[in-house]
């Protein structure tokens, strides 16, 4: 693998870019955040590590724009901010999954690999409609009417998720699963607020709704019946 390993403690990254240098990848480091999403946005990588407070730019601004920008490479957070809140904000921006320090490599090394496992997002690629709602999940585009829409990478996780059961009822549980990769519940209002969002982007400036709350049981997308 290639490593970029955003972090502006030389001990930190020293410690890290060894492991995964002796382990055979290929870990480079940059320590100011202007620099590393300029980096980052123009040369290929396998995994980005970021920390969250870094001079220049924060880690949290550099993985926004990296998806604004289209770059999809997954995104490991590895900080002292280890708040609940701290970890739904770092996901919320884009980050693919987040450890705290103090850490054991073994651990980072292990989170790591399972990222760079993942099936590349290509391997989907087909484009799915309800109605008038097309969604390519290759290009990671929506439209409706003929309308190109603007989401946000969680959004287009979450419309992904509803869009592949049409017509099923997904409980907010289901949704914390397999949206934000949450096994528990974080007592937040993350999934109404996405929700929320997703409907003002592809149901209220149209005609007709797609996308249903069940009162007291979670959530679906289908046409009218």
């Amino acid at each position: 693998m290639r490593i970029l390993i955003i972090e502006d403690d030389r001990q930190t990254s020293d410690y890290i870019a060894k492991g995964f240098t002796e382990a055979g990848h290929i870990a480079e480091v940059i320590s100011d955040g202007r620099s590393a999403l300029s980096h980052a946005a123009g040369t290929e990588y396998d995994i980005l590590i970021v920390d969250r407070m870094l001079p220049g730019l924060d880690g949290l601004s550099i993985v926004k724009a990296l998806r604004v920008a289209g770059v999809k490479t997954p995104v490991l957070f590895l900080t002292s901010v280890g708040g609940l809140d701290d970890r739904v904000e770092g996901l919320e921006a884009g980050g693919d999954d987040y450890l705290v320090k103090p850490f054991a490599f073994s651990e980072l090394s292990a989170r790591v690999n399972a990222l760079h496992r993942r099936p590349p997002f290509q391997s989907e690629s087909n484009t799915v409609a309800v109605a008038d709602l097309e969604v390519d999940l290759m290009r990671r585009t929506v439209k409706r009417g003929g309308n190109i829409i603007d989401l946000q990478p969680r959004e287009f996780r979450l419309l992904e998720v509803l869009i592949r059961n049409e017509g099923r009822v997904l409980t907010r549980t289901m949704l914390l699963e397999r949206v934000w990769d949450f096994h528990f519940d974080p007592k937040t209002s993350v999934v109404e607020t996405h929700i929320s969002r997703l409907r003002a982007k592809i149901d209220k400036p149209f005609s007709f709704p797609l996308l249903h709350t069940i009162r007291n049981t979670g959530y679906s997308l289908h046409a009218p019946h």
